[in-house]
Parts: structure tokens; sequence; C-alpha cells
């Protein structure tokens, strides 16, 4: 029996319901559901994270969901892939990537897997980390200056 894998992908800063859906989702999609969270050089979309690599791969490793959790290659995105060989791949409704040219860059690489974006959490607007960061330093920021 062949097992299924997915692998879902992301920087996971500063947990939130939003991650837990993406990979709740994702894990629904096969049997055994492996994340590669980033590695803090390789994130230049958005702000650096908050978090160090180490300890956004310890919280992801420990969620449910998860059956595997791997940092990503600091050089070749595609090289953990490689080494998963899952049937699907994930990506967040926000990830910034071109499915179509993200499955053109797999094929040059004879890697078959099908890409399937996640959608929306819908339900707390607080399901971003930047979201999350802005809330904090309002809260915080603000009972500092008025006790």
């Amino acid at each position: 029996m062949t097992v299924r894998r997915i692998v879902a992908t992301g920087t996971f800063d500063i947990l939130h319901p939003g991650h837990l859906y993406y990979l709740e989702e994702s894990r629904k999609l096969g049997d055994e559901l492996w994340v590669i969270v980033a590695r803090d050089t390789n994130v230049k979309h958005k702000p650096r994270p908050v978090i160090p690599e180490e300890h956004r791969l310890a919280m992801v490793a420990a969620l449910k969901p998860v059956d595997h959790a791997v940092l990503g290659d600091k050089v070749d995105m595609f090289r953990p892939i490689e080494e998963i060989h899952p049937e699907i791949i994930t990506i967040g409704f926000n990830q910034m990537f071109n499915e179509e040219k993200l499955t053109e860059q797999l094929r040059a690489r004879n890697i078959s897997s099908r890409i399937v974006r996640i959608g929306r959490y819908a339900d707390d607007e607080l399901c971003s980390s930047r979201l999350v960061v802005k809330r904090i330093l309002d809260k915080r920021c603000h009972d500092q200056h008025h006790p």
C-alpha cells in the first residue's frame, strides 16, 4: 500500500488559527502531512520572521495534523520536495506562488506533484502573523502609555 504524502510549506512565524486551518485542510488530502518550514534567510517576500526557524519548526512539528516537519533548504527550495516525493503540494491562499509556473518548475525537475491551493480561513481577523503583531503593538504600546 502506498502512502499518499502531502507537503505544505510556509513561514509559520506566529502561529494562528489560519495556519492550523491550512494544515488541517492539507492533511485531509492524504495519509501523511509533511511541512516544510521556511528558513530565516529565505524569507524575502515579507518582513523577516520574529520567531527563529528552530522554534517555528518545533511549534509546527507539535501540531496534531503534522506527521513530519523539516526546515527548507537554504539554496534549493525543491530539494526537500525531491526527498519527500509528495503526491500533492499545498499552498496557502495568500502564498505568492503562481501555480502554473510552479508546476512548470516542478516538471523541469521531474517532480510530478499536483499543486492544490487551500482556501482562506474566514473566521477571525487575527489569521495573519502581521495582524497579530499589529494587535500586540497596539494593545501593549497603548497599555504602557495609559495604565
